[in-house]
């Protein structure tokens, strides 16, 4: 297989997650609102998540929740905006 089979493969089986609906997401540099906003993510988007973190206390349309996920390098998500199904840790803690 060559590398680019590989890297096909690898961003087939990542798995995507979808930001509630109707809803124009903030994504921080960091866990916390208290951080600046680097971008703002488009309706209808999905995410991966490379891993999470405990941050600020956060409600939305999934729930209350600390839990952050991050969707790329310095850049996070709250949890309550996205449709794990899960109330807890879908991927591994960041460092």
């Amino acid at each position: 297989m060559s590398t680019d089979e590989n890297n096909t493969t690898m961003a087939t089986t990542a798995t995507r997650y979808t930001v509630a609906p109707g809803y124009r997401v903030n994504v921080r540099s960091g866990p916390s609102t208290q951080y600046p906003i680097v971008r703002t993510l488009p309706l209808g988007a999905t995410v991966t998540i490379s891993c999470q973190k405990y941050g600020e206390w956060i409600s939305g349309p999934y729930g209350t929740t600390r839990i952050w996920d991050n969707i790329a390098p310095g850049e996070y998500i709250s949890d309550a905006y996205v449709r794990t199904g899960s109330d807890g840790f879908v991927a591994p803690r960041c460092a």
